[in-house]
This record gives structure tokens, sequence and C-alpha cells, in this order.
């Protein structure tokens, strides 16, 4: 678990830019808004839609962009279906990729990851090559500089996270996909704040690439996450120390 902390740590260290933020939240909106589409504006009956909106809070998304998204996805007159798909495939020097997309057109999105993968690369490749080595776990990020180790450990452990573990100023706890967001309210309700809240793909081992190689594998993550239908991007890929992104 620790390089998925590394990773998180350095995305810390040099803040989330403007367009990053604007990006994300973008995604979010959509997935609240289809959330709601496919089963209801009421969280407490609509668990998808509850974790989507505890990510977007965690966030720092604005509650009007919230209740906007909920309210275009009660009276969205568009009947698509939407599909959440899931590519993998491989970085240069090997390193494996998964893509999850949240589309209501499979020939578009299948068509774009495997274009940006080719151009930059990379490659798509079969189901299953590469989801062997991941697990899906809610990760929430608290900053070692407001809280200790000791309180965060104590309080997450008794609401039912996994584990707790600190590097390099963040403590990180992890949660099954199915106790993200009751583990995510009840520390906000015991006066947690939280840096980062999400449920994402963390491999089993991490594989350390130098500072030219590493970036190269970034171009590749930000080209993807640039796309439409894009949701999340997972690699297991261990940035090295000296890494700064561009």
């Amino acid at each position: 678990m620790s390089g998925h902390n590394k990773w998180s740590s350095i995305k810390h260290k040099k803040g989330i830019a403007d367009a990053k933020r604007g990006q994300k939240f973008t995604k979010l909106i959509k997935e609240i808004t289809v959330a709601t589409k496919v089963g209801g504006p009421e969280p407490e009956s609509n668990a998808t839609l509850r974790t989507a909106i505890l990510k977007a809070k965690a966030e720092n998304m604005p509650k009007d962009n919230i209740e906007r998204a909920i309210k275009k996805g009660v009276g969205d007159a568009d009947t698509s279906t939407y599909y959440e798909l899931t590519y993998e495939g491989y970085a240069p020097n090997g390193i494996a990729i998964i893509v999850d997309t949240l589309t209501d057109n499979k020939n578009r999105t299948a068509a774009d990851v495997r274009s940006t993968l080719n151009k930059m690369g990379g490659s798509l490749g079969t189901t299953g090559c590469v989801s062997y080595m991941f697990q899906t776990k809610g990760v929430i990020e608290y900053s070692e500089e407001k809280y200790s180790e000791d309180e965060i450990l104590e309080a997450a452990l008794e609401n039912g996270a996994e584990d707790v573990v600190t590097e390099d100023g963040i403590i990180e706890v992890t949660t099954a996909p199915s106790d993200f967001a009751t583990v995510l309210e009840a520390m906000q309700n015991a006066g947690f704040e939280q840096e980062s809240a999400d449920v994402n793909k963390i491999a089993d081992q991490m594989v350390a690439l130098d500072k030219e190689k590493a970036a190269k594998v970034m171009k590749i993550v930000d080209r993807l996450e640039e796309l439409e239908d894009v949701q999340q991007v997972s690699t297991n890929l261990e940035l090295p120390d000296d890494y700064d992104e561009e």
C-alpha cells in the first residue's frame, strides 16, 4: 500500500492545478447525474449516488454544483443508456494500466482509449490481463499536520476501516469499497477533515521507474484522464522521489 501512499503524497506536495480540479469536477458531476438518473435522487436509498456525493464533497465541490447535477439527473430527457466499462493495458516499460469509463457510446470510448495508448507507446490488452494485480479500495487521506496517526487509527478502525498507514505526512485510511461511504461519513461526523477521498484500484506490487521513464507513463495517464468518458486511471507505477510534474 505504501507505493500508493507515496504517489498520493506527491500529489499533495505539488497541489492540484485549477485545470485538473475542473476536470475532476466534470467527471464527478457526470457520476452524480448518471447515478441519479439510474437510481433516483435520494442518497439514503441510492448507495451509488450517496458515494458520488461524498466523493464530490471530499473534493470541495460547491453544494450548488452537486444539487444542479442531481436536478439534471432527475429532469434529464436524454434516454441514453450509460455503461461502466473498464479497459486494461500497458504503458511503456510494462507498466500495468486500468482505465475506468462511464459512457453512452461504447465504440467511441474503446476507440479513444486504444488510440491514446497506441499513440503514446502503450497498448490495449485483453480483459483480465492486469486487473488481477489490483484491489479496489476506499482511500481516505488526512494530513499529519492536523491529526496524529493514533487518533485517526482509533476512529477509523472503530468505524470499520481496514488499515491506516502514514507516509510523507499523509495518513491514509483504507476501506472495503462497500464500507467507504460509511467510514467517511463517520470520520466527518467525528470532526476529522479529509484531504481527499475516493474509491481507487490499488496495485498489490508497485513498479519503480526512473524520472524520465515515469514522466512518459504519467503523460499517458494525463491524456487518458482528459478523455470525455474516462472517470479514473490506475497504474502500478511508483513515482521516484525526485519526480516533479511539469
